[in-house]
């Protein structure tokens, strides 16, 4: 979800601290590692990029196999329609029981690439809409780092693996949040107890590409999140230049899905134009965070700092808690699109 924008000019940089990675719980004592199923949060923009709705098939997929349990979905794109893209895909694929949290002190008018915003109202020639919904007022969702801060209450600690693959609108709110009917602790210290790892979709740390789409939308916010993630809570980054070779193309995606008509991603191919550069950089977090850091080729440990241009600048430090991934062969991106297009084909009703 990475395009060229115009460089911000105010200089700052901001970096996440640097600590152990053993996990605590609330109250200090550390705790064995979590080693079950992993509880998932996604994060995302739904409504522009396309490969937010591989990424949500793929974590539908993964769940469906055993590997998995999707915990809720943040929307983190301001606009009821891009909650009820959440809801239109989560009751087609039969989990409707999912929650949804909606950011709504967001970024004002983020870019958007291929507008599928319409896709809960698609109708056949008859006029009848295509999918169901099961949120009868979307006003009533929890803001999104509400439903962050009920999930991870209620979860063991060290448990929950969250994959961001949009902006880190919510997650900078859920980090500034105080203590509230689910949990006694500050929104750091919950992260603290309740995180396991952070998978996400952003930074750019290869040469000769440009700065971090997703954290130049909302600089402020992704400031803030640099800010106060804790240091000693791992963070894997899906850089930019790693997905960037990974091309599922519109027409291999109709091709895919010819089984039938009422499809939401067939019908977003159908109806808009997605021939547009549209790389698989969100499906590639969900594949790490299921499959875990074995599958992948990671850089060293270190700290990341965020500049004003949005800029993801890595500083190698054995005792960080961040490292990214680095671009992998034609045989591995061959492999990914791989594993996306199965999942694509594996709902055939």
């Amino acid at each position: 979800m990475m395009r060229h924008i115009k460089l911000l000019t105010l200089i700052a940089f901001v970096s996440l601290a640097v600590a152990g990675v053993t996990s605590c719980s609330s109250t200090g004592e550390p705790q064995p590692e979590y080693s079950g199923t992993p509880l998932i949060i996604l994060d995302t923009d739904i409504g522009s990029s396309t490969d937010d709705l591989f990424a949500l098939e793929l974590l539908y997929r993964y769940e469906q196999q055993g590997h998995c349990k999707l915990l809720g979905v943040v929307v983190d794109r301001m606009g009821e329609q891009c909650a009820a893209v959440a809801d239109v895909m989560n009751t087609y694929f039969g989990r409707d029981d999912v929650p949804i949290g909606l950011v709504r002190n967001g970024i004002p008018s983020p870019k958007v690439w291929i507008d599928y915003g319409a896709l809960p109202s698609y109708a056949d020639e008859e006029g009848n809409r295509l999918f169901r919904r099961s949120v009868a007022d979307y006003s009533t969702l929890p803001d999104g780092w509400q439903l962050y801060r009920r999930l991870l209450a209620a979860q063991p600690d060290g448990s929950v693996t969250i994959c961001s693959i949009g902006f880190v609108t919510s997650l900078a709110q859920l980090l500034a949040s105080g203590p509230d009917e689910y949990s006694a602790l500050s929104g750091v210290e919950l992260v603290r107890s309740k995180v396991k790892c952070l998978y996400l979709m952003g930074g750019v740390f290869g040469k000769s590409v440009e700065p971090d789409f997703n954290f130049a939308q909302g600089l402020n916010f992704a400031h803030e999140f640099f800010k106060l993630w804790p240091g000693d809570i791992d963070i894997v980054f899906s850089p930019m230049e790693v997905g960037q070779e990974i091309e599922y193309k519109p027409e291999q995606v109709l091709a895919d899905i010819n089984w039938t008509d009422v499809h939401p991603i067939k019908q977003v191919y159908a109806r808009c134009n997605c021939n547009t550069g549209q790389m698989m950089w969100d499906p590639i977090t969900i594949i790490n965070a299921v499959e875990s850091d074995e599958s992948l080729t990671l850089s060293q440990r270190g700290t990341v700092e965020l500049t004003s241009n949005a800029e993801t600048i890595f500083t190698p430090n054995a005792q960080g808690n961040c490292r990214y991934q680095l671009p992998g062969s034609d045989d591995w991106n061959a492999a990914i699109l791989k594993k996306i297009r199965a999942a694509t084909i594996a709902f055939k009703k």
